[in-house]
This record gives C-alpha cells, sequence and structure tokens, in this order.
C-alpha cells in the first residue's frame, strides 16, 4: 500500500447524498460542509486505512514533553525496575485507549458525540468542556517548549520566548485547520523525524554511561512510588487518548481502530518515555531541553522538535474544534481550532510549562473516568450499537453520578497510594455504567 493511497477515500464505495464526485478524487463533502464530519458519523467513502489511522496517532504520540515525564520517572528507580514501571504504565494507556478507539471506530463519531448517548445530549457538554479544554492546556505546554527551547539556543530571553510562541502557535493551526488530511501528511514527514532523534538520543546515552551496564550502575536520585509513576506515565496522554475516537472514527474497521490506538499509545508512548528516561539517568537532568544541548543536539533538536511537537499540537487543536462543534452544535470545527490557537499560546506565554507534572497527575485523575463510562455503555450496555439520538435524554444523571463517584475513587487512590489510580477510576466508572444499567431492567423484571 503506497502512501498516496492512504488520504484518499475509497473510490469503489458510491456517494452518499450531499457529496459531490470528481475522477480524481472520488466522492467529497458537498460545498460548505467540513469534509472532517465533526457532529456526524464518518461516511464509508471517507474512512481510511489502518496505515494512516497508525501514522497520525503515532505523530500524536510521539511527544517530546513526554520525555519530560520520563525523565522525572527515570531518576527515580534502577534501570531494570525503571523498564518494568515505563512499560506498565505504557501497556495500561495503550489498551484504555485501544478500547475506546475500538468503539471509535464502530461509531464512527467523535468521543464528545458519544458522550451525548453516554451522559445525555446536554451531559456531553461537560465532556466537551472537560476535554476541550485539557487540550487548549496541552497546546499552551507545547508551544511553551518550543519558546524555551529556541529562546534558550538563541540566547534571548523571556520577551523572544513569547514571540516564538506566538508564531509557533499560529503555524502549528494550520494542519489541525485543515483536517485529517493535513495531519496525516505532516505526520508521514515528521515521524521519522522524532525516530531518528529518538534512535540518536539512545545511542548517545549508552556511549555516555558505559553501554547498558553502566546504566544499570546508576542509583536513584530520587523517590516516587509506584501508584504516582504510573499516574504520570498515564497522565500525559489521559485526555489525548480519551479523544482517540476522534481519528478512529475514521477507520475502515473496528479492528483498524484498535490496533492503530494500540501501536501509537503503548508502542509510541513507550518509546518516548525510554528515551526521557535513558537521557535522565545518563546526563543526569531531568529536562529534556537541556539534556539536548548536553548531546549536542542543539541545531538538530530545534529542526526535529518544532517538526515533531507540531503533529501532536495540530491534533490537540482538531479535538478542540470537535468539542466546540459539539458544545454549540455547528457543523463546522474551524472556528474552534483558532480559538485553540489564540487560548493555548496565551496560556504558553503566562507560564503553565511550569506546571506540567501536576497538569498531567490531575489529567490522570479526571480524565479516565470519563472514558470509563463511555466504555461501559458502549461495551457492556449497548455491546456498541446506537440508539436513535432523537431518543436522547438532555442528561442521564445516574451516569453522571457514576462519573463523579469514579472521579473520586481514582482521587482517593491516588492521595492514599493504593493501586493506579488512573485503572481505578476507569474500572469503577465502566462497572458503575454497567451497574445502572442493570438495576432499572431488574426492576422491568420483577
Amino acid at each position: 500500500m503506497s502512501a498516496a493511497d492512504e488520504p484518499g477515500d475509497d473510490a469503489t464505495t458510491a456517494p452518499t447524498a450531499g457529496t459531490a464526485t470528481t475522477p480524481e478524487t472520488g466522492p467529497r463533502p458537498a460545498p460548505g460542509s467540513d469534509p472532517d464530519y465533526p457532529v456526524e458519523p464518518v461516511p464509508p467513502h471517507a474512512r481510511r486505512s489502518l496505515f494512516s489511522l497508525a501514522v497520525v496517532l503515532t505523530g500524536f504520540t510521539l511527544f517530546t514533553p513526554t520525555m519530560l515525564a520520563g525523565a522525572q520517572v527515570g531518576v527515580a528507580f534502577p534501570l531494570g525496575p525503571l523498564l518494568g514501571v515505563l512499560a506498565l504504565g505504557s501497556l495500561v494507556l495503550g489498551l484504555y485507549v485501544a478500547a475506546i478507539g475500538w468503539i471509535g471506530a464502530r461509531s464512527n463519531l467523535t468521543t464528545v458525540m458519544m458522550a451525548r448517548y453516554t451522559l445525555g445530549t446536554r451531559g456531553a457538554k461537560f465532556a466537551s468542556l472537560l476535554l476541550g479544554g485539557t487540550q487548549i492546556g496541552w497546546y499552551g505546554v507545547s508551544i511553551a517548549t518550543v519558546g524555551l527551547l529556541v529562546a534558550q539556543v538563541a540566547g534571548w530571553g523571556g520577551t523572544g520566548a513569547a514571540l516564538v510562541m506566538v508564531l509557533a502557535g499560529a503555524v502549528m493551526g494550520v494542519t489541525a485547520y485543515i483536517g485529517y488530511q493535513g495531519m496525516y501528511w505532516l505526520s508521514v514527514v515528521s515521524v521519522p523525524l522524532l525516530l531518528a532523534l529518538a534512535g540518536w538520543v539512545g545511542w548517545r546515552a549508552l556511549a555516555e554511561t558505559g553501554g547498558v551496564a553502566g546504566l544499570a550502575a546508576i542509583e536513584p536520585t530520587a523517590t516516587l512510588p509506584l501508584t504516582a509513576a504510573v499516574t504520570i506515565i498515564v497522565g500525559t496522554f489521559a485526555s489525548g487518548g480519551t479523544q482517540a475516537p476522534n481519528w478512529t472514527r475514521f477507520a475502515r474497521t473496528p479492528a483498524a481502530g484498535f490496533w492503530s490506538s494500540l501501536i501509537a499509545f503503548f508502542g509510541g508512548q513507550l518509546l518516548m518515555l525510554a528515551c526521557g528516561a535513558v537521557g535522565a539517568l545518563a546526563f543526569g537532568e531531568g529536562d529534556f531541553v537541556l539534556v539536548l544541548f548536553q548531546l549536542g543536539l542543539v541545531a538538530w533538536g530545534v529542526v526535529f522538535l518544532v517538526a515533531n511537537i507540531w503533529t501532536t499540537n495540530d491534533n490537540a487543536a482538531y479535538a478542540v474544534g470537535v468539542a466546540g462543534a459539539e458544545i454549540f452544535n455547528t457543523r463546522s470545527r474551524k472556528p474552534w481550532v483558532l480559538a485553540c490557537v489564540v487560548i493555548g499560546t496565551a496560556l504558553a506565554v503566562t507560564g503553565i510549562y511550569d506546571h506540567l507534572i501536576g497538569y498531567l497527575t490531575w489529567l490522570g485523575i479526571l480524565i479516565p473516568p470519563l472514558g470509563g463510562v463511555i466504555i461501559g455503555d458502549f461495551l457492556l450496555r449497548r455491546r456498541g450499537e446506537l440508539p436513535d439520538s432523537a431518543t436522547l435524554p438532555a442528561v442521564r444523571w445516574e451516569v453522571v453520578a457514576v462519573y463523579v463517584a469514579a472521579s473520586v475513587a481514582a482521587w482517593w487512590s491516588s492521595e492514599a497510594g493504593w493501586f493506579i489510580p488512573p485503572v481505578v477510576g476507569v474500572l469503577v466508572a465502566a462497572g458503575g455504567a454497567l451497574a445502572v444499567h442493570r438495576r432499572p431492567a431488574a426492576r422491568a423484571a420483577g
């Protein structure tokens, strides 16, 4: 399969109502409509292959701030246990995202549109605000990373960094504004670049410490409970992963949605964490920006980081776009993409970068229960089938109560240091969604 096939439509499928057809490109949406269908199921002619989805989602997860989380975890464990912790956290995240990604491919809806079926038409507004708001925050984190790195390389002060953030914020919104096709081609170019950067970091780290044996001999310089470490790992993409249906809804089969999510959110996540952790062990520096300088990758580092942070940031802005479309029930995501660019850039300039780890921890507590109630509702209750949207209530209060209870359970797990808070949140939420369905069914049977 060639890369040129990926963004194109399946020309063998007959066009649906409201689309136009050209001999070169196949079916296309009617003039004035959004080609990414933010509030509608993606029609068959617009769906993509497993390769295309894996490229886009992997570009999303190859995120240099994830290396910062890996660096924080890396200095707290010896090499052997560290690899186990990174693999465990990535597996938890990967399986969670793969499950919700399968649902997205089955329903062909975005996460926030699926939330209408789980939380109700008005209850879904909360999901849109929560998920869209956190992605605006990630947009700011990414812009701050670029601005601070470039300013350090150039020897500029705070004003220079702020100007870079503004420029990067504007440029990185372009592919999100274009949509899936723009994000795909950016990822095709950028993913190999970041893989090369990751390989270079790993090779230099091994050379610096005397190989694997040298890395294994390094003693931890910090302490971190296992549960906190896994929460940080899951928190890096708890929000983004919950929104994987925004892209897996384009899958041609549910299996493609599952495997593309697992490839990206287990494999890509583990790679980024491992590179950050190894860099911290080898150079004693938890900030990956400074690790790059120590590796002598200043010029190439700027090029690679800008290109690959872009692949995550456009996904974040895109997620805000579809959340905004759901909130205001509009058929276009583009105005909300622009809003993300403006607000996210402002957050970067005001210093959100300094609060990254605490932000990730809270994401690991609050976001997974939302995905859990969707998983429980669709997989356990609906078996993946959607009811008529005209019959949906404004708010399904019983499911909202389940979400609140699951969030409290995840928070308690974090405070008590018991088990893994994101896992607790997902399990309580999924189980609660099933329980609130069975109770009325049992009453009806009685």
